[in-house]
This record gives C-alpha cells, structure tokens and sequence, in this order.
C-alpha cells in the first residue's frame, strides 16, 4: 500500500521570501518578453507567471538557477532576494 505524498504547508516566511524572489525576477525581466524568458529559462511562461506573482513560492533550485541564466542575473542576488537581504556578498 502507497503512502500519499503530503506537501508539508509553507511557512509565511517561505512565502514572503518567494515573492520578494518573484519580485527580483519581475523586475530583471524589464519588459522582455515572458514567453521568450521562460522559453530560455527552460520552464513554461506559466511557471515565470506564477513564479513572478508569487503563486509559486518555493520554485526549484534548477528553475531558479534557469532564470538567472536567461535574465543574466547572478544566483547570489537571487538568493539575497530570498534571503531578504540587500547583502550582495552572500555565501552559497
């Protein structure tokens, strides 16, 4: 017998930390074209919409790791956003 898979509910700080990331991504994204980031990203233009409202705050870390490729944006100043901190010299 399978045991169901529960996703354990966030925290609000998960929560308010995967919008401040949504925000980031948001603002990096400065008009380009969502369709065309999520296709360089490697996600769906869904997946950048719910990410980038905060309707998925937990995204994974190769879906994060896409978006800073395709936005040219350092995994550092996504991880400050996370984080909420303006500390750009943040240790992975």
């Amino acid at each position: 017998m399978l045991t169901p898979m529960v996703r354990v509910p966030l925290s609000p700080e998960q929560v308010a930390a995967g919008r401040r990331l949504g925000s980031l991504i948001r603002t990096a994204r400065a008009g380009r074209d969502p369709e065309a980031v999520a296709r360089d990203a490697g996600i769906s233009p869904e997946t950048l919409r719910k990410i980038e409202v905060g309707r998925m705050p937990s995204p994974s870390f190769g879906t994060v790791v896409g978006l800073c490729q395709a936005l040219d944006m350092s995994l550092q100043d996504a991880v400050a956003a996370w984080r909420g901190t303006t500390d750009q010299q943040v240790a992975i």
